[in-house]
């Protein structure tokens, strides 16, 4: 799978499944039995599961934000860029 493959399919995992993955890289990180290569492309895909993640936080905040200051129930979809 190349790069823009792996980052295009960020868009398609919801946050549980990338913060799991995100876990698996840091304990085979963690763990030192990677190639340095290897390591590197694990680090990478970290970062980018890394800034998926806090983008599904802030948008679930955003709601919960809405949801609190309306103070109905809606939950509407947040309209990003």
């Amino acid at each position: 799978m190349s790069k823009n493959d792996k980052s295009a399919d960020l868009g398609k995992i919801n946050f549980e499944t990338a913060l799991g993955e995100l876990e698996d890289i840091v304990q085979k990180l963690e763990s030192g039995d990677t190639s340095l290569e290897g390591s590197i492309d694990a680090y990478e895909r970290g970062i980018a599961l890394k800034k998926h993640c806090e983008g599904k936080l802030r948008e679930a905040q955003l709601r919960v934000e809405k949801i609190d200051k309306d103070g109905t129930l809606s939950t509407e979809p947040l309209e990003t860029e």
